[in-house]
């Protein structure tokens, strides 16, 4: 089950990333952040102690992690800035090679840190780091939303 839940999650994640290069990259790259975010949430409650911890799981948020940012920085073609409620900052499309290496050190502190894993101990710390990359990414590329 536990194994079925990991691959759910990657599967989803990559299923997302195909979906953007279809006709409507602004809901493709939503879609792909909301399955982001729902794994993000079952990492700050595992983190926090809200949730029970399990290294399966863990590592299904790292491989998720890795999955997006491996399409991620495509989900944002030129053209897509506008639209679709979008809270893309013209930023992305400025300096896209800022935001490309963005995504890719988000992809590779996640392989790092995710392979780091054994305990709760440990997956707080990689949580912590990786989702460091969040924040900043969300601060540089991403409108605040009232």
């Amino acid at each position: 089950m536990k194994r079925f839940i990991m691959a759910a999650a990657v599967l989803a994640i990559g299923t997302f990333a195909v979906t953007a290069q279809g006709s409507d990259p602004i809901a493709a790259r939503k879609e792909s952040m909301k399955a982001v975010g729902q794994q993000t949430g079952l990492g700050a409650r595992m983190a926090r102690g809200q949730a029970a911890f399990d290294l399966t799981q863990a590592r299904a948020i790292f491989a998720a992690y890795e999955q997006a940012a491996a399409t991620y920085a495509n989900l944002f073609p030129e053209g897509s800035q506008t639209g679709g409620e979008t809270a893309a900052l013209p930023a992305i499309w400025a300096n896209r090679a800022a935001f490309t290496a963005a995504v890719a050190k988000w992809g590779a502190d996640a392989r790092t840190e995710g392979a780091k894993v054994t305990d709760l101990a440990t997956f707080q710390a990689a949580f912590g780091e990786v989702t460091k990359n969040c924040g900043s990414c969300h601060e540089t590329y991403r409108a605040r939303r009232n």
